[in-house]
């Protein structure tokens, strides 16, 4: 019984060519940390944010001082 090496499990092209120029080993990390990079930014930001209501804003928690005038201090207490 023999076996057959197995095919790669990448895609058979490549992801990047390059088509002119001597680019060094540097040179193509950079170049592939950069698309891999831009690829992962625009996976997160196609998620769904969900954004609180107005129910939850902490400025709603918050009072207004009452405005100046007769009987104001009265009308600053809890009820």
């Amino acid at each position: 019984m023999t076996t057959e090496p197995n095919p790669p499990a990448g895609p058979s092209e490549p992801a990047l060519r390059i088509t002119s120029g001597q680019p060094t080993d540097d040179e193509l990390a950079a170049v592939t940390v950069l698309l891999l990079a831009i690829a992962r930014s625009r996976a997160s930001a196609a998620a769904p944010v969900q954004q609180a209501g107005g129910w939850a804003d902490p400025a709603l928690r918050l009072r207004r001082p009452p405005p100046p005038g007769p009987g104001a201090w009265r009308a600053s207490a809890w009820h």
